[in-house]
């Protein structure tokens, strides 16, 4: 069987080497240095594309107003609905239309995007000509945001691809597999507001915002899961257990099993959740169920950019079985922008344990 979800034949994607590692300083919180690895010389070494540097700048700007809202939350009376829903149904909360107005202000006015894709908003966001470039971005401009209102962390996920078309942009340029993503990341508004980000072939970087600075300062380098896969933590709904399938309720039951179970952690936070996989190690699991049978987390903005987070850290990234098939995640086409599905990443070693569960129990070969 192939491993994690991977097709017979295809190489599962090592981690970047450590020659790829920027420069930290050490003392980046003392008023005696000089030297500033900040998010802006990181972007600007890395990629030497003006453009895209543009770009991201774009992102970094609207990820700190959205950190400064949530901080803010309470005294500006953010908290509460909004009194609308989402694309996908979901009631919307008034940061969420708040950090959702940031993204789009920032993106559209940057001069280096084509096409926008929010889970708020229903349609595709085409980018006036005048001000249009040559990205396509996804995101989700206020993940876990059910957890505002109780200060528990949030996040900002996206991902960002080349358009493929030449003009007029079109749908086309965001309906491709996660394989053609360029530049993904996340940033979590929680204790710190922290940005993670990825190049591919580049490694994971964290970055941390530093408010007398008003820059993220670079604090690790080439960031993978721990060797062997780290702490035995497993990250679910378990509210949802009633409608799984069979092999999920098996691996989750074999979890709590023997004298030193796995730990059970769920922040109900995707970013939040991930972030602590990434850095601890263990496995996030949002899978079909007889209810979802499609999953519940939407492909181009959360499922796509964690996925290849995760790859890029040495981890793994699947569907389980989707539609009939184990498939990697990020072999994924989606049909439409707001396409749903079964999530499944962590360390190697957990996620090809739920993989080999589903052939014991005869549910896939």
């Amino acid at each position: 069987m192939a491993a994690a979800g991977y097709p017979a034949g295809q190489a599962v994607p090592a981690a970047p080497d450590a020659k790829d590692e920027m420069v930290i300083t050490a003392a980046s919180d003392s008023v005696s240095i000089s030297a500033f690895p900040t998010l802006t010389r990181y972007i600007i070494g890395k990629t030497g594309d003006s453009e895209l540097a543009v770009l991201l700048m774009a992102l970094s700007l609207a990820c700190k107003a959205t950190s400064r809202a949530c901080a803010k939350a309470g005294i500006a009376n953010l908290f509460g609905l909004a009194g609308e829903v989402n694309s996908t149904g979901d009631d919307q909360k008034k940061l969420d239309v708040l950090s959702n107005d940031i993204f789009i202000d920032a993106l559209v006015n940057c001069g280096a995007c084509a096409v926008l894709v929010s889970e708020e908003n229903e349609e595709p966001i085409f980018v006036p000509p005048e001000k249009a470039g040559r990205f396509v971005v996804a995101f989700d401009p206020l993940d876990g945001s059910s957890n505002i209102d109780c200060n528990v962390s949030t996040g900002t996920i996206f991902a960002v691809y080349e358009k493929v078309s030449k003009t007029p942009t079109s749908v086309d340029d965001i309906l491709r597999t996660g394989n053609d993503i360029m530049v993904a990341g996340y940033c979590m508004y929680g204790a710190a507001t922290e940005l993670v980000i990825t190049f591919k072939g580049h490694g994971v970087h964290r970055f941390t915002l530093d408010p007398s600075l008003g820059e993220f300062m670079h604090i690790a380098a080439n960031v993978t899961l721990p060797e062997g896969g780290g702490k035995k933590i497993y990250s679910c709904n378990e509210g949802n257990s009633g409608n799984w399938d069979p092999a999920i309720k098996a691996v989750v039951a074999k979890y709590k099993e023997g004298s030193k179970p796995y730990a059970a952690r769920y922040v109900g936070s995707m970013v939040s959740d991930v972030h602590r996989t990434i850095l601890y190690g263990g496995i996030y699991l949002y899978p079909a169920d007889a209810k979802s049978k499609n999953g519940k987390l939407r492909v181009l903005y959360e499922g796509f950019p964690m996925a290849f987070i995760m790859e890029q850290a040495g981890g793994a990234a699947s569907c389980g079985l989707f539609k009939g098939t184990i498939q990697r995640l990020l072999d994924l086409v989606p049909k439409s922008i707001h396409e749903k599905c079964p999530v499944i990443i962590g360390c190697k070693r957990d996620v090809e344990a739920v993989l080999e569960e589903y052939v014991k129990q005869g549910l896939c070969k």
